[in-house]
């Protein structure tokens, strides 16, 4: 049996106030063009399929014109997606009903049962070969939020988190029959996994939104796992991260990009291929320098083997953010970068100014651009400009937890009043 992992699409991503629907459309073409020419029986979306709770109508589009042309592309071909933090999961599950039809699993949340059991059923999606033989189980993990694990005798995030994992692996192996194999898919942060340089914000407090490998015992044969957007296996070749399908920030631009390919032989791993993806746009970074530095940099461009095709379309061309080192501010700064820049076909994005000789950090302080910084980050300069030290961990650790319950809110929000409508 043949399985494509893939996470953290990012939907509707609005790149320093730019839309990206160009990028995710060449993708999800490309995707389909891959599933169609390797014809595996399940594709898994490993969460954040969206970029924000509420995301756009063209944002939606995207993601359900690809399942529908999935499905006529491939009709026996199984779509397993989940939620993950910047997901709405009920916004996921809203569509569940229909995209059955097209032999695709939405699921956003988990549930409890009257007795107070997890409902493993609900999480349980059998999986198909070419013939229609039942062949694996996925168990299907949503992002876990605190407020959906804890309560009653359970207080503890990580100890609800390990209670969710137990019960729905115990319903699993009762459930599956010799010769079927386990795959699970969740949407997490495990422990000793890299993260990008600004890839991705905490999903809930420090170190205690991530959790252990060893949670996933060695009966499930593949762990799908998304969130961190760099690829990587975490400890052994059967956990990894597929990673995002293209960067979300410059400081995702250096490493390939891929969807991973895998193969179960019975109830074990067969063999692992990744699957690199062409970079639609490219994301080109020129700096630190000076001024002056910058400026050569950017004319000796024309010169590059690889510098674009100035009758490419506009939508097409590279993404490009400029670091300058000053010694005081330029009021003729952007005048001066965009005039080097002109009939060149490049976007400019963002100008990063820095001050590396400031002789306050007032002044290092106001180089910096607001929407650069993670809300934490913001927090934490406010604490330290106002009472000269850092925050202490258990202070930092509420804020992220009071972070973590307005963001809860407004998806809780935003799904009543879908729900009225």
């Amino acid at each position: 049996m043949k399985l494509l992992h893939t996470a953290d699409w990012h939907l509707g991503q609005s790149f320093h106030g730019q839309e990206r629907h160009v990028e995710h459309r060449a993708f999800l073409d490309w995707l389909l063009g891959t599933l169609v020419e390797r014809q595996p029986d399940a594709l898994l979306i490993a969460g954040d399929i969206f970029d924000v709770v509420n995301p756009s109508l063209r944002a939606q589009e995207l993601l359900y014109d690809f399942v529908v042309a999935a499905h006529a592309a491939l009709p026996a071909l199984e779509i397993v997606m989940i939620a993950g933090n910047h997901d709405s999961g009920s916004r996921i599950e809203l569509p569940a009903p229909l995209m059955k039809s097209l032999r695709t699993h939405a699921l956003g949340r988990v549930h409890w049962l009257d007795d107070g059991r997890l409902d493993s059923d609900h999480l349980l999606v059998p999986l198909h070969d070419a013939d229609g033989a039942l062949k694996a189980w996925c168990l299907a993990l949503p992002f876990l939020r605190p407020a959906e694990v804890t309560g009653g005798e359970i207080d503890d995030y990580r100890e609800g988190i390990a209670r969710v994992h137990g019960e729905l692996i115990e319903a699993a192996e009762a459930r599956r029959q010799p010769g079927q194999a386990l795959v699970a898919m969740s949407h997490a942060h495990l422990q000793g996994a890299a993260v990008s340089e600004a890839s991705e914000r905490p999903i809930v407090i420090g170190g205690e939104e991530s959790v252990s490998a060893t949670l996933f015992p060695e009966s499930i044969a593949y762990v799908a796992l998304g969130h961190l957007h760099r690829p990587q296996q975490v400890g052994e070749p059967r956990i990894r991260y597929s990673g995002s399908p293209l960067p979300l920030d410059f400081s995702e631009s250096h490493y390939p990009h891929q969807v991973i390919e895998f193969t179960l032989d019975g109830e074990a791993l067969g063999g692992i291929e990744t699957l690199p993806i062409p970079r639609h746009v490219a994301l080109q970074r020129v700096g630190p320098g000076s001024l002056e530095e910058v400026e050569q940099a950017l004319e000796a461009l024309e010169t590059n083997a690889e510098f674009p095709d100035a009758t490419m379309p506009r939508e097409r061309w590279p993404w490009l953010e400029i670091r300058i080192d000053l010694d005081a501010p330029r009021p003729d700064l952007r005048a001066r970068i965009e005039a080097v820049l002109d009939g060149k076909p490049l976007r400019l994005l963002r100008i990063h100014s820095r001050y590396p000789n400031a002789s306050s950090q007032d002044d290092a302080d106001a180089s910096v651009d607001l929407d650069s910084l993670t809300p934490q980050e913001i927090f934490g300069r406010t604490w330290q400009a106002r009472y000269g030290d850092a925050p202490p961990e258990d202070v930092m650790t509420d804020f992220a937890s009071l972070l973590q319950q307005v963001q809860d809110a407004e998806s809780q929000q935003e799904n009543d009043v879908e729900n009225k409508a």
